[in-house]
């Protein structure tokens, strides 16, 4: 979940803050602009953070590192204690538990950044065109993403994850 805040709100605080969905064809679930985190798959790129940042600069422009993302699901759900009691689970969100092995651990990365900078973002057309991908960047209010995002699991997700480390003061 990328996070932009303007640089001239009160810091530290949760006002006005922003986050970035973007809205691409998904015609298997029948839409040609579904809003949903920017998100892909773990290739040769190694770790998990590092095949995050990578699509988060191919679907959005923006130039991060692995390590400036924080992995919210390590955080959530402490590593099991290999005593043989427990089940071999990774430590991610798992979207379809009943018909597929597959996981997604939650990133986050908060940016303060140029009010200006926030409206260029809005309605910005990414995606790498060589691969066919044409994405529209949107930017939705933290309060109101979990509305906005809500048939995309990993919003969702990530919103009860936010929320709950917040709470709890672990992020």
């Amino acid at each position: 979940m990328l996070i932009l805040q303007p640089d001239d709100t009160l810091h530290p605080s949760e006002i006005e803050k922003h986050v970035i969905l973007t809205l691409q064809p998904r015609i298997p679930a029948g839409s040609l602009s579904f809003a949903e985190l920017p998100a892909g798959m773990l290739d040769d790129s190694g770790t998990f953070s590092g095949a995050a940042a990578k699509e988060i600069s191919e679907e959005t422009g923006l130039k991060l590192s692995a390590d400036e993302l924080i992995n919210l699901t390590e955080i959530a759900l402490p590593a099991a204690p290999n005593d043989n009691t427990e089940e071999n689970l990774q430590r991610g969100v798992y979207p379809s538990p009943g018909g597929s092995d597959e996981f997604i651990p939650i990133f986050l990365w908060q940016k303060r950044v140029p009010r200006s900078q926030l409206k260029e973002w809005q309605g910005k057309l990414t995606g790498l065109r060589e691969s066919g991908e044409k994405i529209t960047l949107m930017l939705a209010r933290l309060e109101n993403v979990w509305k906005v995002g809500a048939r995309d699991g990993k919003v969702l997700a990530a919103c009860a994850l936010y929320d709950g480390l917040k709470r709890e003061s672990k992020i």
